[in-house]
């Protein structure tokens, strides 16, 4: 487990970070800090910038938290396991969910898939990135897991690494141990977690993904889970059989 100071506000800031750096904040950034907080300046506070750590910074400003000055790093930059979460867009506030859950599970990549049940058409980018770096802030993580634009699901498929692993999470699949069948299907060259819509996946869709070169078709159990909640399932059983939570070796 690594050395924590959960008491310390952290803050993403958007530029290099190195000792003696003088960093200026943002409006947001500075309203946060002062009149959120009510931090003044001398104080400190833990900034990152997902390329190089985590660094102990003095607040620096008159009337108001204006910039940071950089002292010592606290943490060295990590790597995220090479997982792409891959899901059909939800509405609104699950999707705030689904991201930030996926982002504090440690997804390295969300990746929006249309389908012909996705309820959502649109996906705003912003807001998705936006969630990002407040569960990044909120929860200890370095490194901040990449957005992409949505894409139809057989146009993700065509683009897609065949050497990477599709865990295609289905819900007509047969119930057994995922945990064992994600153990037997050995290691992979990155691995992409695809939860699809809450009206599932069409047929042509189905047969689409299974005649993918290695996909695993994994059942999350006897019981229908809601799309954000089997996200969370999913990246969970791909972290502790193939991914960071996994034992070493």
């Amino acid at each position: 487990m690594p050395d924590l100071d959960f008491r310390a506000p952290r803050l993403f800031v958007d530029a290099p970070l190195s000792a003696g750096q003088l960093v200026p904040l943002e409006r947001n950034q500075s309203n946060y800090l002062g009149n959120v907080l009510r931090l003044s300046a001398g104080e400190q506070v833990l900034v990152f910038n997902g390329r190089d750590g985590e660094w102990q910074a003095r607040i620096a400003g008159r009337k108001r938290p204006d910039s940071l000055e950089i002292l010592n790093q606290r943490r060295p930059q990590d790597q995220l396991p090479d997982i792409a979460y891959v899901f059909a867009p939800l509405k609104h506030a699950r999707l705030d969910y689904m991201v930030q859950k996926a982002v504090e599970m440690g997804a390295a990549r969300l990746q929006p898939v249309l389908t012909r049940f996705t309820q959502v058409s649109r996906v705003n980018s912003e807001r998705m990135r936006a969630n990002v770096i407040e569960a990044a802030e909120q929860c200890g993580i370095l490194t901040l897991a990449d957005v992409a634009e949505p894409v139809p699901l057989d146009r993700f498929l065509s683009q897609r690494d065949p050497e990477r692993l599709l865990v295609f999470c289905d819900e007509a699949a047969e119930t057994a141990s995922p945990l064992q069948a994600l153990q037997d299907g050995g290691g992979a060259n990155g691995i992409d977690i695809l939860i699809g819509p809450e009206g599932g996946f069409a047929g042509e869709e189905r047969a689409l993904l299974l005649r993918q070169t290695r996909t695993l078709r994994l059942s999350l159990g006897p019981r229908i889970l809601r799309a954000d909640t089997a996200g969370v399932a999913a990246l969970a059983l791909v972290q502790a059989a193939l991914g960071d939570w996994a034992a070493p070796g």
